[in-house]
């Protein structure tokens, strides 16, 4: 996988964690697949639905950013698999959780598929 490539994918899995992407519907809108589905931290299952905010106001997600650990790998010439570790901060405790994204590639633009996360204990 080139260079360009894994950036383009590490910017792409950032703007999840940044709070001015991240709320920002119509962005999200082009990045989640129709059949995108998450299955968070915590074991719960969400779907496309849910990934959006309305109206809400941006707010510090308390991401460590750059991401650590970031990889990116070929699953098939259309499709990668991304993995990092996300550490967040909720008041003085951070929580960590190994994350895995699938990314598809459709002519000029990537969507995300398919997001894991999984607890991990300090």
């Amino acid at each position: 996988m080139g260079n360009d490539i894994v950036k383009e994918l590490y910017a792409l899995e950032e703007c999840l964690w940044r709070p001015e992407t991240r709320f920002d519907d119509a962005l999200m809108d082009q990045l989640f697949a129709e059949d995108f589905v998450e299955v968070g931290r915590s074991g719960r299952v969400y779907d496309r639905s849910e990934m959006f905010f309305g109206r809400v106001q941006p707010s510090d997600i308390g991401a460590t950013l750059p991401l650590p650990e970031f990889k990116a790998r070929w699953i098939s010439p259309s499709v990668a698999l991304v993995t990092y570790r996300s550490e967040t901060r909720d008041g003085g405790k951070t929580i960590i959780a190994i994350r895995s994204s699938i990314w598809s590639r459709s002519k000029d633009q990537w969507t995300l598929r398919f997001h894991q996360g999984t607890a991990r204990d300090q």
